[in-house]
């Protein structure tokens, strides 16, 4: 299967790191040139592959000029030294211009194609007159080190990243490298990032310092294959050198001049061998159990097409082989875990990408339930878990150690970093609260029917206010500069607090349309990439304020019902107009319809608005309407 790359907001909190370089042929000069001022334009990059990877060459376009892309839609198709790569497109707009034609080569972060927003915009772009850039002499390369080495290249978080900051080092210098092992944390505008090595060696230098930033693709440290060339390769990182290429790599471009020979067939891969074959191709073959290193391509340079494929079905190839790595990989968790139960790593097989053993595997191994299994139990409410731990808890109270105080400064991550950056943000906006107490026995009594059919509280909530702001779109509008920005579609970003620190915001997109039990199946799979490690979700699925296209919330909800709260006001998000924070639902004495006292239970339920656009009766009566749905007609939820 296939990888699929994000085209603008490629992130892999593992990057790739490792891989020794290999010497390509000449790129092949990019015709550049200026572009005319349009309006919202997005330029398309060369994604990084892995964090070794210099160049990327283009074997398809997937989409031409004038083709609308929506975000989702598979635009390229990349070829690096490893794999042929789908990439993603996570804006949408027109394909304006193809910079890079296919078959051509371009540097990871170099424009390759150019989105626009309108479709009247495409004229705009246009072929201007362009002249070849001449490619910058090589310099002066120094002697070749007779040692094996890899470089550790500073990862791109993201196809917009230019540099990282390495914020730790988890590895120094000396230690030795297994292929798994977290070496250093880098740091983006949105996380910090663990780089994962897959390749081993020893740690014989390291070139950029914590605290220190580096460019994409630069060197940040080097590994040596064996620990007796530490010194060497400590002495050829200080020269701050590269290594020449050897002169046989030369030979190519001295053979080029000759006439081409008719291309003869490629024989078919040897085990270990790189396998050339098309996405289509690919695809195919794992659907029809198709080894592909069995097969003789005859497409391009030896590569495998569809047609190739579909031959070797015919002729009963043989089935694909279960696939066996030659190293034990395994996920830090999952090495943490069979530490702790003493279960062998070794004798387990690993479910992961590429044969890795992954921490369900060793859970498994261990008899331990999985992480999904957990996931999927209902949560007990806050009443309920703590009257049924009381007493185990009275035990253990006794015998634990009261735990240290911590002291000291501790460096925020680069989402509790993002958080304050939107939380000063709303120092900046005139907002103003509105509560109201909202009955919810008829939403309990919903709730009961439909919980054992999937169906979240969190669900039910966001599926009310969707229903609610789609009779009143000024609460589902951002206020922009002299104007205000209607938002055609309802996307519900509801908070969850980070394990380590932060907060992010999951959306639950078209919540007004949306049947409840698609949203009871969305937000659980929402909530688990959140939980992830690393973070799973895509920049289209949380709201960050940060980008004009995307498809972020529109309106957020904060529910911190399960903690027991009262009430309380919640900070106004960037992008957004409103903000709905949900405190607990408690019994209540009010006087009923009949004039008699008597017991509800009640959730206070506060709203946080924009006063530039979203006045004081705007809001109440969104919550007048909202308290009528779910009090008097919260079976509508339903339909």
């Amino acid at each position: 299967m296939l990888a699929a790359l994000p085209l603008l907001a490629l992130v892999s909190s593992a990057a790739l790191l490792g891989g020794t370089p290999t010497p390509r042929a000449p790129r092949r000069a990019v015709q550049r040139a200026s572009l005319p001022a349009v309006r919202m334009s997005t330029e398309i990059m060369m994604p990084a592959l892995s964090s070794t990877m210099k160049e990327g060459k283009i074997s398809q376009w997937l989409k031409g000029v004038g083709d609308k892309v929506e975000a989702g839609d598979m635009v390229l198709v990349v070829e690096s030294d490893k794999a042929d790569m789908d990439v993603e497109a996570y804006e949408e707009g027109y394909l304006a211009k193809i910079l890079v034609a296919e078959g051509e080569t371009a540097a990871v972060g170099a424009p390759v194609a150019i989105l626009v927003e309108n479709e009247a915009d495409i004229a705009s772009v246009g072929a201007p007159s362009a002249a070849p850039v001449a490619a910058p002499p090589a310099p002066a390369a120094p002697a070749a080190v007779d040692v094996e080495m890899t470089p550790i290249m500073m990862p791109a978080l993201s196809s917009t990243m230019k540099e990282g900051k390495i914020s730790q080092w988890l590895k120094g210098v000396g230690d030795k490298v297994e292929a798994g092992d977290m070496v250093l944390v880098v740091e983006s505008d949105k996380a910090d990032m663990d780089v994962e090595a897959y390749e081993e060696g020893y740690l014989a230098a390291i070139v950029t310092q914590e605290g220190e930033t580096a460019d994409v693709g630069a060197p940040v440290a080097y590994l040596a294959a064996n620990a007796a060339d530490i010194e060497k390769v400590a002495a050829f990182a200080a020269s701050g050198g590269v290594a020449a290429a050897p002169a046989a790599a030369a030979a190519p471009a001295a053979t080029a001049a000759a006439p081409a020979a008719a291309p003869a067939a490629a024989p078919a891969a040897s085990s270990g061998e790189r396998v050339v074959a098309s996405p289509f191709a690919k695809k195919l073959a794992e659907e029809k159990g198709v080894d592909l290193s069995k097969i003789v391509g005859t497409g391009p340079d030896g590569r495998i097409v569809a047609e190739d494929v579909e031959a070797a079905a015919a002729s009963g190839a043989a089935p694909a082989p279960a696939y066996v790595s030659s190293k034990l990989v395994a996920t830090p968790e999952a090495k943490k875990i069979a530490k702790s139960k003493g279960v062998k790593l070794e004798t387990l097989k690993g479910t992961g990408n590429f044969g890795r053993i992954t921490a369900d595997d060793v859970r498994r191994a261990a008899g331990l339930p999985t992480k999904a299994s957990l996931t999927e139990k209902p949560v007990a409410t806050a009443a309920v878990a703590a009257t049924a731990a009381a007493a185990p808890a009275a035990a253990a109270k006794k015998a634990a150690a009261p735990p240290s105080m911590p002291s000291g400064v501790t460096p925020m991550n680069g989402m509790q970093k993002a958080v304050v950056k939107n939380m000063e943000w709303a120092n900046n906006v005139p907002t103003y609260q509105v509560s109201r107490a909202i009955t919810t026995d008829e939403l309990d009594a919903l709730y009961k029917q439909v919980k054992s059919k999937g169906v979240t509280m969190s669900a039910l909530l966001a599926k009310a206010v969707g229903m609610t702001l789609a009779k009143h779109p000024i609460m589902n509008a951002v206020y922009v500069t002299d104007g205000i920005k209607y938002n055609s579609d309802v996307n519900v970003a509801m908070a969850v607090a980070m394990p380590d620190g932060g907060l992010i915001t999951p959306v639950l997109k078209k919540a007004d349309q949306t049947d409840l039990y698609s949203l009871s199946r969305d937000w659980k799979d929402l909530v688990s990439r959140t939980m992830a490690v690393p973070m799973a979700l895509k920049p289209d699925e949380y709201s960050t304020g940060a980008c004009a296209f995307a498809r972020a919330g529109t309106f957020t909800i904060s529910n911190l019902g399960m903690f027991g709260v009262s009430s309380f006001v919640s900070i106004l998000p960037p992008n957004q107009g409103a903000i709905m924070a949900v405190a607990a639902s408690t019994p209540t004495a009010v006087l009923q319809k009949n004039g008699m006292i008597g017991m509800v239970k009640q959730m206070t339920v506060t709203l946080t608005c924009d006063h530039r656009h979203i006045y004081g009766a705007d809001a109440a009566k969104f919550l007048v309407d909202l308290a009528q749905l779910l009090e008097e007609d919260v079976m509508s939820l339903l339909m």
